[in-house]
C-alpha cells in the first residue's frame, strides 16, 4: 500500500512553529488520515524523510529557482548541480546575491519568476522575505537530496520514496475562491477565517476534487481550531499527492506533471 504525505515547511522549525507533516493512506476508496506529525527541528524533518516506503509526498516548497536568475548570475543549468551550488551559500549570501540581482531591476518587476509560479499565484521561488521561500528551497530540498527522495522530471532517487512540489494555497482556492483562511498574527485570527477552514474541509470530504477525504471528529477539529493553518496545509499537501499518485497509477510516470516541463525550474503539481 502507497501511503500519501503532505508537508507545510518551515526553514527554521521550533516547539512554536514546527514543520507539520500529514499522512494518510487509501482505504476502500477513501483518502483516510492517519495522522499528524509536527518535526521542530530540520533533523527531524530529516528523520521523517527516511520514512520506508511506498509513499508519495508533496512539499509545500519551492524545488527549483527561475532560470531567468539562473542564467543571469551564471550558476550551474544542471537542476542537481544548481541545488548543490545554491546549497553552498549562506542565507546572507542568498540574501545580498538576490536583492543585488533585484536592485538593477525596474519597479514592479523585482523578482524572477519561475513558469509555475504565474497560474499557481505562488510567490516567486527567489524571495527572502514575505514569504521566506528562498530559504525555504534552501533549507529542505538538500535535506531531501541527502535522504534520497525521488524528483520525477528533476532528479532520480528511491522511487519508495517519491517528492513532489506542492501548494495548498492553490489547491484551497479551487475549493472556496481567494477568501484568506489562516494567518499567524493572532489579530488576525477571525472567525471569517475559521468558517473559511471549514468550507475547504467540507469540500475535501464531499468529495469536489474528485477524492473523498475521511477525517476522524478530532481531527476535523484540530484542523478547524488551527488559526495558523499549518496542519490544514500539510493536508491540502497530501491531498494533492493523492491526486498525482492516483495519475501515476493510471499511467503517467511524471504524476502529472507537464512533460515540457523545465527541468532546472521545476513543477507544482495540479497546476
Amino acid at each position: 500500500m502507497t501511503r500519501l504525505l503532505g508537508c507545510d515547511f518551515s526553514s527554521s522549525p521550533s516547539t512554536r512553529k514546527s514543520i507539520a507533516l500529514a499522512w494518510g493512506a487509501w482505504r476502500d476508496k477513501r483518502l483516510v488520515l492517519e495522522g499528524l506529525q509536527a518535526c521542530t527541528s530540520l533533523v527531524a524533518f530529516k528523520q521523517a524523510l527516511h520514512t520506508p516506503g511506498p509513499w508519495v509526498g508533496g512539499f509545500d516548497l519551492p524545488f527549483g529557482l527561475p532560470r531567468e536568475l539562473v542564467t543571469t548570475l551564471k550558476w550551474p543549468l544542471g537542476w542537481k548541480a544548481c541545488i548543490d551550488h545554491f546549497a553552498s551559500l549562506s542565507r546572507e549570501e542568498i540574501r545580498a546575491t538576490f536583492k543585488a540581482f533585484c536592485d538593477h531591476r525596474p519597479a514592479g518587476g523585482k523578482f524572477a519568476h519561475r513558469a509555475t509560479d504565474i497560474p499557481a499565484g505562488s510567490s516567486p521561488s527567489m524571495k527572502w522575505v514575505n514569504p521566506p521561500v528562498a530559504y525555504m528551497l534552501h533549507a529542505g530540498v538538500p535535506l531531501m537530496l541527502q535522504a534520497g527522495l525521488d524528483f520525477p522530471g528533476l532528479h532520480a532517487g528511491d522511487t519508495q520514496r517519491v517528492a513532489l512540489e506542492a501548494y495548498p494555497g492553490w489547491l484551497a482556492r479551487q475549493l472556496m475562491g481567494s477568501r484568506s483562511y489562516k494567518s499567524d498574527d493572532k489579530a488576525k485570527q477571525t472567525p471569517e477565517r475559521l468558517i473559511a477552514r471549514k468550507v475547504i474541509l467540507q469540500g475535501l470530504q464531499n468529495g469536489q476534487l474528485g477524492l473523498s477525504l475521511y477525517l476522524r471528529p478530532a481531527q476535523h477539529d484540530a484542523l478547524v481550531q488551527d488559526a495558523s493553518g499549518d496542519k490544514l496545509d500539510a493536508v491540502l499537501c497530501m491531498v494533492q499527492a493523492a491526486l498525482a499518485q492516483q495519475r501515476h497509477v493510471a499511467g503517467d510516470k511524471l504524476y502529472g506533471l507537464p512533460p515540457k516541463m523545465d527541468a532546472l525550474e521545476g513543477w507544482i503539481i495540479g497546476v
